[in-house]
């Protein structure tokens, strides 16, 4: 995961913002963090030395949205479910919690989202979020 990060980081992400463009991933640092570091136990430190080594100065997003809502409510909704969501609820638990405690350590850059609403009330907050952040409006 952390090779693909990397190869997505030098031929997707470093060249369009070196052309001045916006970029959205939907995972990056923060996801390793969550789903192997709180999710699967591995050390955090570690973890954040390994995204250190091959993010070098692109390290973390300007804008991080975590998509928050409570762990069985996340399952029922993954129709298409993977080897992530097919992992024990326990797991899960870990990770949201690990997103959560991402988002209390670096507020000026992330954002909790109440996912448990209707698309368009989830949407409105998301907009809000890049808004506030950005001074963009979507």
């Amino acid at each position: 995961m952390v090779a693909a990060r990397r190869d997505h980081l030098v031929h997707t992400i470093r060249p369009a913002l070196a052309a001045g463009q916006w970029v959205v991933c939907d995972r990056y640092a923060d996801s390793t963090l969550a789903y192997q570091g709180y999710g699967r136990g591995l050390p955090l430190s570690a973890l954040r030395e390994l995204h250190r080594f091959i993010c070098e100065e692109v390290r973390h997003p300007d804008l991080t949205l975590i998509l928050d809502l409570p762990v069985e409510i996340g399952l029922k909704r993954a129709s298409d479910r993977n080897r992530f969501e097919n992992l024990s609820q326990d797991f899960h638990e870990r990770m949201r919690q690990g997103f959560l405690a991402i988002a209390r350590h670096a507020p000026e850059r992330c954002v909790v989202i109440d996912a448990g609403g209707d698309i368009e009330s989830v949407r409105r907050a998301v907009a809000a979020a890049v808004r506030e952040r950005l001074g963009v409006a979507l």
